[in-house]
C-alpha cells in the first residue's frame, strides 16, 4: 500500500504509560503545518450519561455528537437523552497540529471529589489520554497519578488523533481514535467499522495484527467529500460513513452512507 502521510506517521510510535504499568501503543502523526481536520474520538461512557454532559465532558455541540452517531437530533429535548454506560460514541473533534504532532484539540476537565489523575485518564475519559500525559500537558512532574486531586482543579486533557491528509488509499477518510477493549481483536474492530485487517496493520504500523486492551488505534473511516467552492466556510468537508454532519449553523445536515458515498 502506498501512503506516505502513513509511513511518516509509522516511523513514530510512542509507548504510553497506561493503568496497571501496562504499555498502551497509539500511533503519532508528525506534521509541520497549522492545516487542521475534521476527526473523531471513540469514547466509551462510564456511566449512564445525558448527550449534554457527554458534549460537554468533551468541549462538543450536543447536535453535532448526535449527528455524528446517527441519531435523531432535531427532537425536541435530544440533547437530554440519556445514553448507557459502555456505549460507544463517536466524538466530532478538530486534529491540528502542535509541537511537530497531531493532537486533538484539548479540553479542560474539572477535578471532582475523589478524582486521581488516574481515574480521570482511564475512567471519565476511558483511557483516550494516560496520566502521564495529563500530568506532562499541565506541567505536574512529580504527581502521583493515584493521588487524590484538589476538587474544582482544572486540567488540560489531551487526545491523540491523525489526519494522513484525509484520506485512505487515496480515497477521503475520516479518522476515528479508538481505545482497543477487552474482547477487541484487530480482526473484530477491522469488521465492525468496515475496514480490512491488511489497512488497520499498515496504518498503526503494527508488525503483526495483535492488539492489548488501551492500545489506541487510528481507524480509517470511508467518507464523503463534500464539493463545496474554495471560498465556502465548509470547504473541505468531509463527512464519515453512516453520519451526519451539520453545517450552516446546524441548518444544513450533510449525510454518508451507508451504501452511497455520495
Amino acid at each position: 500500500m502506498s501512503r506516505p502521510a502513513a509511513a511518516a506517521a509509522a516511523a513514530l510510535l510512542v509507548i504510553l504509560a497506561a493503568a496497571g504499568g501496562a504499555a498502551a501503543k497509539t500511533t503519532i502523526e508528525p506534521c509541520s503545518s497549522a492545516d487542521s481536520c475534521a476527526a473523531l474520538l471513540g469514547y466509551s461512557l462510564y456511566a449512564d450519561m445525558k448527550v449534554s454532559e457527554v458534549a460537554a465532558l468533551f468541549g462538543a455541540d450536543p447536535a453535532a455528537l448526535l449527528a455524528a452517531n446517527a441519531l435523531d437530533f432535531a427532537s425536541p429535548g435530544a440533547a437530554n437523552r440519556i445514553l448507557p454506560a459502555g456505549l460507544l460514541l463517536r466524538v466530532p473533534t478538530r486534529c491540528a497540529c502542535a509541537d511537530g504532532v497531531r493532537k486533538s484539540v484539548s479540553v479542560r476537565y474539572a477535578a471532582r471529589p475523589a478524582d486521581t489523575l488516574a481515574t480521570v485518564a482511564d475512567v471519565v475519559f476511558a483511557g483516550l489520554a494516560s496520566a502521564d500525559q495529563i500530568r506532562s500537558a499541565n506541567g505536574l512532574a512529580e504527581a502521583d497519578p493515584d493521588a487524590l486531586l484538589d476538587a474544582g482543579q482544572i486540567l488540560v486533557v489531551p487526545f491523540p488523533c491523525v489526519c494522513l491528509n484525509s484520506t485512505d488509499n487515496n480515497l477521503p477518510a475520516v479518522y476515528l481514535s479508538y481505545v482497543v477493549r477487552v474482547g477487541d481483536t484487530v480482526q473484530s474492530i477491522a469488521a465492525t467499522h468496515a475496514t480490512t485487517v491488511t489497512d488497520l496493520s499498515n496504518v498503526n504500523a503494527m508488525g503483526s495484527p495483535v492488539v492489548a486492551p488501551g492500545d489506541i488505534l487510528a481507524v480509517p473511516l470511508s467518507a464523503c467529500a463534500s464539493t463545496f467552492p474554495n471560498f465556502a466556510s465548509d470547504y473541505g468537508l468531509l463527512v464519515a460513513n453512516g453520519t451526519y454532519a451539520l453545517t450552516a449553523g446546524n441548518c444544513v445536515e450533510c449525510s454518508c452512507g451507508p451504501g452511497d458515498l455520495k
